[in-house]
């Protein structure tokens, strides 16, 4: 077995590139609850940041409300100092200071909405009950803008916790027990997402699919069977434990591993054996005395995909009006800098695997889809997409419009024919699709998009199962909240040009 105290063999390269082993020895002696002790500190300073906002919201709707020669009311002055204690009452009875929701997801956010609306409908409900004269345009003022600047601290400070995490700092230890297979997933994920604060530092295997002297496998040290857990935790000080569906773990192993690890500061994650669709489209519902797990249908069809287009075709209307500038200096600037048409028009497989002519700026030399063959031994694609960092049929124009992605602004004239959607996955060539497993064309239930998932995790950087992997979730967790994030984060990506090539 291996000591994870000690030094990790030569050959284990990336294991030595994880920086394990350092990590562990400068934790030596350190306890969970050190490691776990920024936590006070984050929720102290983001309810401070709290009481800023609801301050600074109502000295802004009393000045708005009633100027600097104040008439208010005794009721509205009052309300205009009590606020930011009531502000951060609300907040406590939404529980949106709890641990378990905030760092990551959007948890947190909804529940300080929540709060927002509670207030709001309490302050309305307070002053008929009880003939309180509170201006209404005051009310209407401070609370909307306490929730905007509550949003945007808490936003600010964790975008700062997570560039902390990226440089090492405010992780926690966690061991993934499992079959080999899904323990090199569930890593390999962890990895990639860094942010969100889990350190591997080791795994749990059954002792049928592990050799004790073997040390690790795939740069993970193998700290133990599935039935030393517990004891691996505790000779660890393990923060987390994810367990991934195995059958060695079956319900009454799980409740017993569960008790053992009552008796450590150890927190407990399992991950079901469909791990790629959201909360939303899970409940747990008794049935026949049991609490089992039900899985919604994902919402494909009816009002919701009307919204959706109608919301696509809005937007993309609105896009075309408000950037026109924009792209007639693009077109000129192709035109002038280059021989050849302005847009490039090339067919692709849409929904239900229709057929249609996309537009793009054309950022290559004429005549580049015809050069494929010629560079297809040198592609820095994934096997099934070609691309080449360096492509010579860029022209000097292109490599600017690729960079930041300008040469996929004429779609949102596809978007308006509805040909595409504003958010969706990757619209592929017909030559991929003929390379398509049965997974991707689940793909095809939906609108290819002008962005999406692709887009803000890496674009051309991803591995081909990474691009099935994201393409499949979108397409069974679509909502138009998702799409609204996504949006928000093409933004960055677009900004940072990461995978555009």
């Amino acid at each position: 077995m291996l000591d994870v105290r000690g030094g990790l063999p030569k050959h284990d390269q990336r294991s030595v590139t994880r920086g394990w082993y350092s990590y562990a020895a400068r934790f030596r002696g350190e306890g969970t609850e050190a490691r776990r002790a920024w936590r006070h500190t984050y929720v102290l300073r983001i309810l401070i940041g709290d009481v800023v906002s609801a301050a600074l919201a109502g000295l802004a709707g009393y000045l708005v409300r009633f100027g600097a020669e104040t008439t208010a009311t005794h009721a509205s002055t009052w309300a205009a100092a009590a606020l930011p204690v009531i502000w951060v009452g609300s907040m406590l009875i939404a529980r949106s200071y709890e641990e378990r929701f905030l760092w990551v997801g959007a948890e947190e956010f909804r529940r300080v909405f929540f709060a927002a609306m509670m207030l709001l409908a309490t302050l309305g409900t307070v002053s008929w009950a009880f003939r309180l004269d509170v201006a209404r345009g005051f009310v209407i003022l401070a609370v909307p803008l306490a929730l905007l600047l509550t949003l945007a601290q808490r936003y600010a400070h964790r975008q700062r916790l997570h560039q902390a995490r990226g440089r090492g700092q405010h992780l926690q230890t966690t061991l993934l027990v499992g079959h080999r297979n899904a323990v090199a997933a569930l890593d390999e994920q962890l990895d990639r997402e860094a942010f969100h604060g889990y350190r591997v530092i080791g795994c749990c295997l059954p002792t049928r699919q592990f050799d004790p002297a073997a040390d690790a496998f795939n740069g993970l040290p193998v700290l133990g069977g599935i039935d030393e857990v517990a004891d691996v935790v505790k000779r660890y000080e393990v923060d987390t434990v994810a367990v991934l569906p195995c059958p060695e773990l079956d319900g009454p192993a799980l409740r017993r591993l569960g008790w053992d690890l009552e008796k450590t500061r150890a927190e407990l994650l399992l991950a079901p054996a469909i791990t790629e669709i959201v909360g939303t489209r899970v409940r747990i519902r008794p049935v026949c005395g049991l609490p089992l797990m039900h899985m919604e249908r994902p919402e494909l069809t009816g009002h919701r995909r009307l919204t959706k287009e109608l919301f696509d075709k809005t937007a993309a209307g609105l896009g075309v009006l408000f950037l026109l500038p924009v792209l007639l200096g693009i077109a000129l600037a192709v035109k002038v800098t280059s021989a050849g048409p302005v847009f490039f028009r090339q067919e692709r497989v849409g929904r239900d695997g229709r057929t249609f002519p996309m537009l793009k700026f054309r950022s290559m030399v004429p005549g580049a889809d015809r050069m494929v063959e010629e560079l297809s031994d040198d592609s820095d694609g994934n096997g099934v997409l070609f691309k080449k960092r360096d492509d010579p049929r860029i022209t000097r124009v292109g490599k600017l419009l690729r960079r930041y992605s300008l040469d996929e602004l004429p779609q949102l004239l596809n978007v308006i024919r509805g040909d595409m959607s504003l958010v969706g996955p990757r619209p592929p060539l017909p030559t991929e699709v003929e390379k398509y497993g049965f997974d991707m064309h689940r793909r095809f239930l939906v609108k290819p998009g002008l962005t999406g998932l692709w887009q803000v995790s890496g674009r051309s950087d991803l591995s081909w199962d990474d691009s099935v992997r994201i393409d499949v979730r979108y397409v069974e967790n679509w909502s138009l909240t998702f799409d609204f994030m996504i949006l928000w984060k093409t933004v960055g990506a677009v900004i940072r040009g990461s995978g555009a090539y």
